[in-house]
């Protein structure tokens, strides 16, 4: 088992940046694929960013968005950038023991979820 905690969340302004974090426990690594999704009100919960032997984003958020991590730690990060409103979301950390370019998008693929952060962006 994997557990996934979520921080960093909070309220920023339109073009504003935040970073979260998620630390990983209950194994002594990180797993293969780990990734961050998010839920917009209303929304389906939807792909934002992976990283497994490369790094994989949603268009919306390419070039703004950064993930990285730090195995040596169990760390996940997101760095966002130049936030816009429909960025409002919560945002959940997640993780798989593999990865395969036919479902790193699709959330239900992702046995390990954090308990999510919210992400607010005003304009």
């Amino acid at each position: 088992q994997v557990q996934l905690v979520e921080s960093g969340g909070g309220l920023v302004q339109a073009g504003g940046s935040l970073s979260l974090s998620c630390a990983a426990s209950g194994r002594t690594r990180l797993p293969y694929t780990v990734g961050w999704l998010r839920q917009a009100p209303g929304r389906e919960r939807e792909f934002v960013a992976a990283i497994a032997w490369s790094t994989y984003y949603a268009d919306s958020v390419k070039a703004r968005f950064t993930i990285f991590r730090d195995d040596a730690n169990n760390m996940m990060y997101l760095q966002m950038n130049s936030l816009k409103p429909d960025d409002t979301a919560v945002y959940y950390c997640a993780a798989a023991a593999l990865f395969s370019s036919a479902w790193y998008q699709n959330p239900s693929r992702y046995p390990y979820w954090g308990q999510g952060t919210q992400v607010t962006v005003s304009s």
